[in-house]
């Protein structure tokens, strides 16, 4: 395999890299010289701990990342603890509430965690980025601000939208790709990956770089994935497939996403072939059933997350709930809960029958099961402890999942 200097510089892993799951690369033809020519580039991607869970739509940059790493390249991570507190409105039609410290600082305690399932932490770069943009002066900063116009931001197609609407456009929200575009500039970046929608953020990046004198990095985007319902997935629409999940849910959850979504989920989120992935398209294609492509998908992501053993285990789960035919992934709502509560209180609470008197009844007539093992429950107030998925009457099937407990801040 062709390396120099420690760096893969083989033609077909090239291309992939540039190629697989991207959306846009800036600039293309100058980017594949610098990865032939052997010379180890500084690779940005910065996340925001805006919530606790990072999910299978983040990780499609990470991927590229690790993708990046085994070439030899160096990967740096920000963690953006300060652009966290202003927030990205890139993909948002309305305005972000700012994040206090504290809760950023809450937030993000776990994230080298799940980053590290993914890429090798020892050799990666992470910085936390209030390190030099909350040392930037008022001064400092009205010269950054001057490489851009007003124009220039409102143009984007969700300000315009707002503005249209009449919905109030912050001048905070004009900062953050400002700082974004610094974050490129402090740690002299060559390559920065992010989402298709944070376009105007990475050409900040470029146009700061140029200010102070450093080479414009190249851009890579991804694709978005969506969950099948033409919506992105994001943390604030609820729909994530979390890298915290146990293994079960995260399978079960890959099984509830659109199948027409299968094929993208492969190449943005998992590492198969992409000779396996273009043989289960044409699979598709043909006709066959999606359900046990779903479930090699599921699988993969399992494993990725969990490890084999993990991912096998819940494969033969999901098997045996629905083996019967009698309920689809689709059909099994989640129903999350905190610990130790009685059935009839999560029924009542969830709006899961008409009354507590007419669950009584059901229960007590038998209505009432535990779909593993088909056990008929007939005590309204037996206490959930640990996750079961029930079937209540004849057509209504859910998973009541358990919450973590939540950890005292203060100890």
């Amino acid at each position: 395999m062709a390396r120099k200097n420690n760096v893969i510089t083989d033609s077909k892993r090239i291309d992939e890299l540039l190629s697989r799951g991207t959306a846009q690369v800036v600039q293309t033809d100058h980017l594949k010289k610098l990865l032939t020519s052997g010379k180890p580039l500084r690779i940005k991607y910065g996340i925001d701990p805006t919530g606790e869970n990072i999910h299978i739509g983040h990780a499609i940059p990470i991927l590229k990342l690790r993708d990046f790493q085994e070439l030899g390249h160096t990967v740096v991570l920000i963690i953006g603890d300060a652009t966290a507190t202003v927030g990205d409105t890139s993909d948002k039609e309305s305005e972000r509430p700012m994040l206090s410290a504290k809760d950023v600082k809450k937030n993000e305690k776990t994230y080298l965690k799940q980053i590290g399932t993914l890429i090798d932490l020892e050799k990666t770069e992470v910085h936390h980025n209030s390190r030099w943009l909350n040392k930037l002066t008022f001064a400092e900063l009205a010269d950054e601000a001057n490489q851009f116009s007003v124009a220039d931001f409102i143009a984007r197609d969700n300000i315009k939208r707002r503005l249209d609407k009449g919905s109030r456009v912050s001048l905070r929200e004009m900062l953050y790709p400002l700082m974004q575009g610094y974050d490129s500039v402090a740690i002299k970046a060559d390559v920065e990956l992010g989402g298709l929608d944070q376009w105007f953020n990475l050409l900040s990046g470029r146009a700061l770089q140029a200010h102070h004198k450093q080479e414009p990095q190249d851009i890579i985007t991804m694709k978005l994935l969506t969950a099948g319902d033409g919506k992105k997935m994001s943390k604030s629409l609820g729909n994530t497939i979390n890298l915290l999940d146990s293994a079960d849910d995260m399978f079960g959850k890959t099984m509830r996403l659109g199948d027409s979504v299968i094929i993208d989920c492969f190449e943005l989120c998992t590492r198969v072939p992409l000779e396996q992935v273009r043989a289960y398209s044409a699979r598709l294609n043909a006709g066959e059933n999606p359900k046990s492509i779903k479930e090699d998908l599921a699988e993969a992501l399992v494993t990725m997350y969990k490890g084999a053993k993990a991912a096998k285990q819940a494969r033969e789960r999901f098997n045996t709930l629905f083996s019967k035919k009698e309920v689809g992934a689709e059909e099994l709502v989640d129903v999350a809960v905190d610990e130790d509560v009685t059935l009839e209180d999560i029924i009542e609470t969830h709006k899961l029958s008409p009354s507590r008197s007419e669950f009584r009844r059901l229960i007590m007539g038998g209505g009432v099961r535990d779909l593993e093992t088909g056990e008929k429950i007939t005590d309204p107030k037996r206490r959930i402890v640990v996750p079961i998925n029930l079937k209540l009457g004849k057509r209504q099937f859910i998973r009541i999942i358990i919450k973590r407990k939540k950890k005292d801040d203060t100890k």
